[in-house]
């Protein structure tokens, strides 16, 4: 077997491409001609970055203000990247996904809250994004943030490790009480429930109560999955540390393979406060230890399952030519691919249609509550290169595709 250097190296050199993201005519087979043309104009405003920065700003003005802007952005915006404001409005994007094989990961993306009684609120909402995906296949996992169950100060402080005081020692102990119900919850309606990444500050913390939550219930099989950003340079090394204390203590090992959001907070905070910053050096190295991520993980498949949450079509590809190497199935289920709602359907789709794993993302919640949300949708597409100019390219092409096919 070749190694994942050497493996690395010559799918570079031979950048074969078994599963094509051009076929648009896969990619939105689903979509009206109305609604591609709409998706076609919002791409060409988000293809404008100073447009996009104007917008924003006179959004987050008009929401101070209590401005009657909500129609407008639930009809544009929000209605592109989210499912709706509750799981029930959810579900004509649960049947449309599941229609062309597509799974849906419900995600309660309401962000910003600090209260304990918030907190609460929250837990029991992503309780009912269980026993909905416990009803079906499909929705093949659930998710949170530990933010939105916990205080931000609260998790730094336990990082650094301060001494608690009586009440913040109650607050984490409910802390526990809730992430322990949530992965007590997936494991007993079988279903699997990721723990997304978040601010290296409080990531450690995070990931105690993920080891924690593993050790509890995925010795049957993975039904809680930790979140790896590979945008930070020690990741791939505390990957290959995790499953070796995965196999140490008899646990399935789930590991989210993402590249991370939150590069500008990351360096800055790190250049204010003088330690060393936490991000790789290039982007390079991001995809370099992505893919090797990919590598070290399909090599241990008999105790790591993976996602690959990522909207680079390259690592797609590599992903898949490695498991043709090795001899999996497209349809191996401790293999998934995952993406945004509205955003690299030429990925999610062709993947799908050619037998794959594959889920979105479905965000929802009050339009209010979920702007964050969406501003940060907003800034990416016009900060990644190339995405939304990816994106518009790949509707322009299909119109102009469907129009052809009219003559």
């Amino acid at each position: 077997m070749p190694s994942t250097v050497q493996r690395v190296t010559a799918l570079r050199e031979i950048e074969v491409k078994p599963v094509s993201f051009e076929d648009t005519s896969i990619a939105f087979s689903s979509q009206s001609n109305s609604k591609l043309r709409k998706t076609y104009w919002l791409f060409a405003l988000m293809n404008q970055g100073w447009l996009v920065n104007l917008g924003t700003f006179f959004i987050k003005i008009a929401l101070k203000l209590k401005l009657p802007i909500k129609l407008l952005v639930k009809n544009t915006i929000f209605e592109q990247f989210c499912g709706g404001e509750t799981i029930r409005d959810c579900e004509k994007t649960i049947q449309h996904l599941h229609n062309a094989h597509v799974g849906t990961i419900l995600d309660y993306s309401v962000e910003g809250e600090e209260s304990e009684e918030s907190f609460d609120e929250t837990t029991l909402e992503i309780l009912r994004t269980i026993e909905r995906a416990s009803e079906s296949s499909e929705i093949p996992f659930s998710v949170f943030k530990v933010t939105g169950i916990a205080s931000t100060e609260l998790l730094e402080a336990v990082q650094i490790g301060d001494s608690l005081n009586k009440e913040q020692k109650v607050q984490f102990e409910r802390v526990l009480q809730r992430v322990d119900t949530l992965c007590r919850r997936a494991y007993e309606r079988n279903v699997r429930i990721f723990i997304d990444a978040e601010e290296s500050w409080i990531q450690d913390t995070i990931d105690t109560l993920a080891y924690e939550m593993m050790d509890r219930y995925n010795h049957e099989r993975p039904v809680v999955y930790n979140t790896y950003q590979m945008y930070r340079w020690e990741s791939l090394d505390h990957l290959r540390r995790d499953v070796q204390e995965a196999r140490a203590k008899g646990y399935f090992l789930g590991a989210k393979l993402v590249r991370g959001a939150y590069l500008e907070k990351e360096r800055l905070r790190a250049h204010e406060e003088e330690y060393q910053d936490p991000i790789q050096a290039t982007k390079q190295d991001t995809d370099r230890d992505f893919n090797l991520a990919i590598d070290f993980c399909l090599e241990n498949r008999d105790v790591v399952s993976i996602c690959l949450g990522t909207h680079n079509e390259y690592s797609c590809q590599y992903c898949i030519q490695c498991m043709k190497q090795l001899g999996i199935a497209p349809s191996d289920p401790h293999i998934y691919f995952a993406q945004l709602l509205g955003m690299s359907d030429n990925i999610s789709f062709n993947l799908a249609n050619s037998g794959y794993n594959v889920a979105k993302y479905v965000p929802y919640g009050p339009v209010e509550a979920v702007m964050p949300y969406l501003f940060r949708r907003a800034d990416e597409n016009k900060s990644i290169a190339g995405q939304s100019s990816r994106e518009f390219t790949l509707i322009s092409n299909e119109l102009a595709r469907r129009k052809g096919c009219r003559r």
